[in-house]
C-alpha cells in the first residue's frame, strides 16, 4: 500500500520447486481450454432463428474468435444515463465494440448468439487501486493492521520477490479480478526492484487478458530504476492506447521530479494520501499551490484529510479512490465517504491488498453502502436534520463501474454500456435461489450477489469467463505455478505461516 521500504536484505537466487519439465511459467496460458465443464445458464448459440435458438444445445461452446455477439434478452443496465436500463433487451458486440442495445435486434446466422434470459447485463467492474503482486499472499493478514503489514509485508516479504514470483503473484490477481466480474483493474504493485521485476507485473496484466492501468511503482534495493524507467516501458508496452494496457505513475507524494516526469511522458499519477499517518495535509495544499494538482491525479484513501485539503482535491478535480473494507480494517481512519460527496466528489471503489481483504466488487460495494447509510442513520437518530441524502444502490454501482472509469481516464472506453464504447460486460445470475425472483436489478447486484453469480465476462469482446470458469486457463496449472513462487517467497524470506491459524 506504501512505499516504505527499509534497506532490503540481498536477494538470493530462487528457490521454487522445478515447474514440469519443458513448462514455462509464461506459457501456461496455451497449455489447455478444456476447463469450461460445469453449470451453466448462458449459452452460444449459432443465430438462424428464433426456433433455432429455443431448441439448440446448453452445453456449447464460449463464442472464440466471432466479430459479431448477440447477448439476447438480458436486464440491461447501461449505466448512461443517454441509453437508459431495459428490462429485456439485446446487445450487439462487433469487432470488440458495443455496436447497439435495443429491445430486439435481428441478426444473421454470422452472429453468435448468447442467451442472457435471467442475466442482469451489465459494464464490467473496475477496481481503482490494487497490489497485484500480493496475489501470492492472500490473506497472510487477515487480522493484520498497518504497523503488521509494513512489518511482514513491505520490509519482509516484498524484496524477497524475483521476476517470476511477481509474474505469478500478478497473474494470479489479474485471473481472480476477472473471475469477479472486473474488467479494469489500476495496478499498484510496488515490487519494481528490477527492471526485470517491472516487466513481469506487464505480462502478468497482458498474459491474464485483463484491460488494466499499470501504475508504475517504486520497489527495494539500490537496482529499483522507479521513476526513469518509465520511458522505456511506455516505448516498450505501450504503443497507443488502443490495447487493453495503459500506463500511470505512482509518484512520491512529495517528489516533485516524479509528478514532472509523468507530465513529460504524458501518464496519470496515482497515489496514496492518508491524514492519519504523515502530513498530508500540508502537502496536499503545498501542490494545489504549485499548480501540480489536477484531474490527472488519483489519491487513494484520503483518511484523516482537513477541510482545506479536501476543499482542494475538489476544487482541482483530483479523483478519489476509496478501499472501504481495508480502511476500517487495518486503521486507515474512518473512510472518508461523506467528505468525499458533501463536495460533489463520487469516489471509485478499490480493494487493495489480498494480503487481508477479498479482491471482489460486491464486498466494496456492500461495505460503502452500509456505511455510509450507518453513519448518517446514527445522526438521524440523534435528532439531526436537513442530513445529506442516503446513498442509493445505484450510487454505489455507479462508484464501483463508472465512476472507476474515469478514475482511471478510461471513461471514453468503458465504463458504461454506450454504443461505440469497448465490449467490456459481465453477466451475472439472477436465476440462483439466492436471488430470484429478480424485483430490482441495481438492487440485487449490490444488496444480494456476489463473485458466484459472475457468469460470463467479456473484455474488449473476448469472452474470458464462460458459465462460470475462465476461458483457456489451466486452473491446475495455475496453482501450481503460484503454491511454487508462494513457497519460494516465503522460503527466502524466512517467513512462516499457519494455514489453521
Amino acid at each position: 500500500m506504501y512505499n516504505q521500504f527499509q534497506p532490503p536484505p540481498t536477494l538470493r537466487e530462487n528457490t521454487a520447486p522445478p515447474m514440469p519439465p519443458g513448462t514455462s511459467r509464461r506459457t501456461f496460458l496455451q497449455a489447455g481450454a478444456g476447463l469450461l465443464a460445469g453449470g451453466a445458464t448462458a449459452s452460444f448459440l449459432p443465430a438462424s432463428g428464433r426456433a433455432q435458438e429455443a431448441s439448440a444445445s446448453q452445453d456449447s461452446a464460449p463464442p472464440r474468435g466471432r466479430r459479431r455477439i448477440l447477448l439476447r434478452g438480458g436486464v440491461v443496465l447501461t449505466l448512461d444515463p443517454q441509453v437508459g436500463d431495459f428490462p429485456r433487451a439485446d446487445v450487439l458486440i462487433e469487432d470488440g465494440l458495443i455496436r447497439a442495445i435495443q429491445p430486439t435486434i435481428a441478426v444473421g446466422p454470422e452472429t453468435a448468439v448468447v442467451d442472457a434470459t435471467n442475466m442482469i447485463v451489465l459494464p464490467g467492474f473496475v477496481d481503482t487501486h490494487h497490489h497485484g503482486y500480493q496475489g501470492l499472499l492472500r490473506n497472510v493478514l487477515p487480522n493484520g493492521i498497518l504497523a503488521d503489514y509494513f512489518r511482514d509485508i513491505v520490509n519482509t516479504l516484498t524484496p524477497a520477490y524475483q521476476p517470476d514470483d511477481v509474474y505469478a503473484g500478478i497473474l494470479v490477481s489479474a485471473l481472480g479480478a476477472i473471475e469477479s466480474g472486473i474488467t479494469t483493474v489500476v495496478d499498484l504493485s510496488q515490487v519494481c526492484h528490477t527492471p526485470a521485476h517491472a516487466d513481469a507485473c506487464i505480462r502478468g496484466l497482458q498474459d491474464a487478458g485483463i484491460r488494466a492501468v499499470y501504475a508504475y511503482s517504486r520497489g527495494a534495493g539500490p537496482a529499483s530504476p522507479h521513476p526513469h524507467d518509465l520511458g522505456r516501458l511506455k516505448q516498450q508496452f505501450v504503443a497507443s492506447d488502443q490495447g487493453l494496457l495503459t500506463l500511470a505513475l505512482q509518484a512520491g507524494i512529495t517528489n516533485t521530479d516524479d509528478w514532472r516526469l509523468a507530465r513529460e511522458l504524458g501518464v496519470p499519477i496515482v497515489e496514496h494520501v492518508v491524514g492519519t499517518a504523515g502530513p498530508a495535509n500540508e502537502v496536499i495544499l503545498a501542490l494545489a499551490r504549485a499548480g501540480q494538482l489536477g484531474p490527472d491525479v488519483e489519491f487513494i484513501h484520503c483518511t484523516g484529510l482537513s477541510a482545506d485539503a479536501w476543499r482542494a482535491i475538489a476544487d482541482h478535480g483530483v479523483h478519489v479512490s476509496l478501499a472501504v473494507p481495508i480502511e476500517m480494517q487495518m486503521r486507515h481512519g474512518m473512510p472518508p465517504i461523506q467528505q468525499a460527496l458533501d463536495l460533489g466528489i463520487r469516489p471509485s471503489l478499490s480493494s487493495d491488498v489480498d494480503t487481508n481483504m477479498a479482491q471482489d466488487p460486491f464486498t466494496l460495494m456492500r461495505a460503502t453502502f452500509t456505511l455510509q447509510r450507518l453513519l448518517l442513520n446514527e445522526r438521524a437518530l440523534r435528532g439531526e436534520e436537513n442530513l445529506p441524502p442516503l446513498l442509493t444502490v445505484r450510487d454505489v454501482l455507479g462508484m464501483a463501474i463508472r465512476e472507476g472509469a474515469r478514475a482511471a481516464h478510461l471513461d471514453h472506453k468503458v465504463g458504461s454500456l454506450t454504443p461505440g464504447k469497448a465490449a467490456d460486460i459481465v453477466l451475472l445470475r439472477a436465476d440462483r435461489l439466492n436471488v430470484w425472483p429478480l424485483n430490482n436489478a441495481p438492487g440485487a447486484v449490490v444488496t444480494l450477489m456476489d463473485t458466484s453469480h459472475v457468469d460470463t465476462v467479456f473484455i474488449a469482446g473476448v469472452v474470458r469467463k464462460w458459465r462460470g470458469r475462465l476461458v483457456d486457463v489451466d486452473e491446475a496449472h495455475v496453482r501450481h505455478l503460484v503454491g511454487a513462487a508462494r513457497d519460494a517467497v516465503m522460503q527466502r524470506a524466512g517467513y512462516q505461516t499457519n494455514v489453521v491459524g
